[in-house]
């Protein structure tokens, strides 16, 4: 079966990694397309769903940079908007166990201006799901109007929110006051360990899952790095274990490993509703596929999400 189309919303961010300069009053910083919407909107692409990125492009140099790198990808751009505003910068710091620290430039940028009007012009018939998170769903103004575009799409498309929280450009009391109808909202809620404790500290993951759900979540995906996922399906929970991996760093791994849950639960007709043929051994299944996605961005510099023949040769070398 052929997926059909998902919709994702949000943010494309230009990621800078410092590298060695030629002298020692010197930075040289490599940049990168990014942003976890963005991330997510170009794995889906490569893994062979046709993917639609809502995003507020600007005309500047990284905004051409961003537009070059998804359309490459396959991405679907036909309802992006060109924007005035400048595009969102991004400075990551790689610890030796290549986890990423970012340090934003975001104040006026693109990514957060969206109106009703920009929204209400979006045609969602072929759209089987809308993903969205991160700072789309915080970052004002444009926070609101995403929110009502969330509503709006609910009754025709599963809804899939990822929170990735940065505490450095919003503070967690802000997502924390709005999770709760974000659930009521949503069908899917993939978030990672480090968004677990930001948004409830010290809170059992299991735990955690129940509060999701009671608040309307069916499925809850905790990502745990090295300590592979646990996911909830109204209730019923499942670990799958991580792919193991030579890691180079960790950028964009969660945004691979949602587009890998999608993917592979649209490719299966399981999207387009409420969940409602869904079943736990799906859930297991599609977890096992998203690992394997987010290992191979690991392998490789950047936010590089691996394309669909790269996930084959992957299961020819395991005897898959």
């Amino acid at each position: 079966m052929s997926p059909r189309q998902i919709t994702v919303l949000g943010e494309c961010v230009a990621d800078a990694f410092a590298e060695p300069a030629s002298t020692s009053n010197e930075l040289a910083l490599r940049v990168l397309p990014g942003g976890g919407p963005a991330n997510t909107a170009v794995a889906l692409a490569r893994l062979g769903t046709p993917a639609r990125f809502l995003a507020r492009l600007s005309g500047d140099v990284f905004g051409r940079l961003f537009r070059a790198h998804l359309e490459a990808s396959g991405v679907d751009l036909s309802s992006a908007v060109q924007a005035a505003e400048p595009s969102t910068l991004a400075v990551a710091e790689l610890d030796a166990q290549g986890q990423a620290a970012f340090s934003f430039h975001a104040q006026g940028t693109a990514d957060w201006q969206w109106t009703a009007e920009e929204l209400a012009r979006v045609d969602l018939s072929e759209a089987a799901c809308v993903h969205t998170g991160s700072l789309a769903l915080v970052r004002e103004p444009g926070a609101a109007a995403v929110e009502d575009f969330l509503a709006a799409a609910a009754p025709q498309a599963t809804i899939s929110i990822d929170p990735n929280v940065r505490p450095l450009l919003v503070h967690p009391d802000v997502y924390r006051a709005r999770l709760a109808h974000w659930c009521a909202l949503t069908d899917v809620l993939r978030l990672s360990e480090d968004d677990l404790e930001l948004l409830l500290p010290g809170t059992p993951p299991e735990q955690a899952c129940d509060i999701w759900h009671a608040a309307g979540a069916r499925l809850v995906v905790i990502t745990r790095g090295a300590g592979g996922v646990l996911a909830s399906f109204d209730g019923e929970r499942i670990q799958v274990p991580a792919v193991a991996t030579r890691v180079v760093d960790t950028v964009g791994a969660g945004d691979s490993f949602t587009a890998g849950l999608l993917h592979h639960l649209g490719a299966r007709g399981l999207l387009g509703g409420r969940l409602a043929e869904l079943r736990l051994d799906d859930v297991a299944e599609a977890c096992r596929f998203a690992v394997r996605v987010a290992a191979l961005t690991c392998s490789v510099a950047g936010p590089n999400p691996p394309w669909q023949s790269q996930l084959a040769q992957l299961a020819t070398a395991d005897g898959v």
